[in-house]
C-alpha cells in the first residue's frame, strides 16, 4: 500500500520528495455499547484495515487536502490560521479539527502541510473512519513537531476535536481504541477514569466478521446525541436518590430497585440499556478470559437485543443481518456495533463456516433491504505507525 499512495501523491501534488507514509488502524467494538459517554465499558480492539497518510510539512500557512476515497472532490485547500469548521471543507474538517485542537491545548502548529489519504474502512460503515483520520492526524503532527504527546494524548485530543470543533458528542472509546490498540488484543476500559487493561482475543478455529449494511449514517445528524441527552435526564433524576456520578456505577440490581426514579418509561429503557450493557461487558471479558467463548458469544447476542429494543439504535437494516447471522451454522455470537442506525454488524464465526455465513446472510439482507451488503474476514492489529 506504501508504493500507492506515494504515487499518487506524487500525482497529485508534484512529487513526493520530503514526505513519509502514515497510517491508524479502524476499530471494531466487540461488546459495551453507548456505555461509554454513559460512565461504563467498553471493549474495543484495532483491525488491521485502516486509514494510510503520505503527508509533508510546508514552509508557508497552506493546508492542501486529497482523498483517493473522494477523488471527485480533488484538493481541498485551506490555511492553518483561523480554522474552523465549514460544510465545503467536508471530509478535511476532520484533519483541520485535530490541528485546532493541537493549537487549543498551548502546542504550536503553525505550518502548512500537504495531506493525501486512503482509508480501507468502509465510510460511514461504523468502523470509526473519522476517529482513525483524528488519530492518524495527530500522529502526523507529533511527528512533524516533536510533541511529547503520549498515545493517550492522541485520543484524548482526538475525542476534543470530534466534540468541539465538529460537533459530534462523542465518548472516548473510538480514538482510545485506535490509538491505543495492540495486536491480537482488545482493551477492556473503563470509560468513567480511562483505566484499561489489554485481553487476548483467542478465537480458536474462529475469526471476526463484519457485516457492513451499507446505509449511510451520519453521527452528527442521528438520534446519537438525543440518546446522549436521554441518559444525561436519566442520571440526573436517578441522582435525586441515589449518589452516583454515572450510569456505569450501578449494577441490575441496584437499577431495578431505584428505576421508578426516572420520570418517563422511555428514559427508564435507554439508562436500563447503559446498566445493563456495561455488566454485561463485564461478564463478557471475564468469560473470554476463562476461555469460554460461547458464553461471550451469547452475551453478543444479547447486547443487540437490548440495542434494539431498550435503546433503539438498530433499525430494520442492522436488525435483519443480526437475525440472519443467528440463523447460520456455526455462528457463535452477532450484534450491531458502532453507534447504530446503520453501519455494521461484528459476528464471531467458526472458520471453516466463514464462506458459508457470508454467502447466506448476504443473500438473505439483499432480498429483504433490496440492495447488497459487504463483508470483511478482520484481524486484530496495532495503534498508529509511521512507514
Amino acid at each position: 500500500m506504501k508504493k500507492e499512495v506515494l504515487e499518487k501523491f506524487t500525482e497529485v501534488f508534484g512529487d513526493a520528495e520530503g514526505a513519509k507514509v502514515y497510517f491508524a488502524p479502524g476499530r471494531v467494538n466487540l461488546i459495551g455499547e453507548h456505555t461509554d459517554y454513559n460512565g461504563g465499558h467498553v471493549f474495543p480492539c484495532a483491525l488491521t484495515i485502516g486509514t494510510y497518510g503520505v503527508a509533508r510539512k510546508r514552509e508557508d500557512k497552506v493546508l492542501r487536502f486529497y482523498s483517493m476515497n473522494f477523488e471527485e472532490l480533488g484538493v481541498l485547500e485551506s490555511s492553518v490560521e483561523g480554522l474552523k469548521p465549514e460544510k465545503e471543507a467536508d471530509w478535511t474538517n476532520y484533519p483541520k479539527g485535530v490541528m485546532w485542537a493541537f493549537q487549543e491545548k498551548g502546542y504550536s502548529v503553525d505550518c502548512g502541510m500537504d495531506l493525501l489519504l486512503f482509508g480501507n474502512i468502509p465510510n460511514g460503515s461504523g468502523l470509526s473512519s473519522s476517529a482513525s483520520v483524528e488519530v492518524l492526524t495527530g500522529h502526523i503532527l507529533r511527528d512533524f513537531y516533536g510533541f511529547e504527546v503520549s498515545n493517550q494524548d492522541l485520543a484524548l485530543i482526538g475525542q476534543y476535536s470530534e466534540n468541539k470543533f465538529n460537533g459530534v458528542n462523542c465518548g472516548i472509546m473510538d480514538q482510545f481504541a485506535i490509538a491505543m490498540g495492540k495486536k491480537d488484543h482488545a482493551i477492556f476500559l473503563d470509560t468513567a477514569d480511562l483505566s484499561y487493561q489489554y485481553a487476548p482475543v483467542k478465537l480458536d478455529g474462529a475469526k471476526i466478521v463484519i457485516g457492513c449494511t451499507n446505509k449511510k449514517r451520519g453521527l452528527g445528524d442521528s438520534k446519537y446525541n438525543e440518546r446522549r441527552s436521554e441518559c444525561e435526564t436519566a442520571l440526573a433524576e436517578l441522582q435525586k436518590e441515589v449518589e452516583i456520578k454515572s450510569l456505569g456505577e450501578l449494577t441490575e440490581e441496584q437499577f431495578e430497585e431505584h428505576k421508578l426514579a426516572i420520570q418517563d418509561e422511555v428514559r427508564i429503557r435507554r439508562a436500563k440499556h447503559a446498566v445493563y450493557e456495561n455488566q454485561r461487558t463485564i461478564k463478557a471479558v471475564e468469560a473470554l478470559n476463562n476461555n469460554n467463548i460461547a458464553l461471550f458469544g451469547k452475551l453478543m447476542n444479547e447486547s443487540h437485543v437490548s440495542l434494539s429494543k431498550d435503546y433503539e439504535v438498530t433499525g430494520i437494516e442492522l436488525d435483519t443481518m443480526v437475525e440472519a447471522a443467528w440463523r447460520q451454522e456455526g455462528v457463535i455470537g452477532s450484534r450491531m456495533t458502532g453507534a447504530g442506525f446503520g453501519g455494521c454488524t461484528v459476528s464471531i464465526v467458526e472458520e471453516d463456516k466463514v464462506d458459508n455465513f457470508i454467502s447466506e446472510v448476504g443473500r438473505e439482507y439483499e432480498e429483504k433491504i433490496g440492495y447488497a451488503a459487504d463483508f470483511y474476514v478482520v484481524d486484530i492489529g496495532d495503534g498508529p505507525v509511521t512507514f
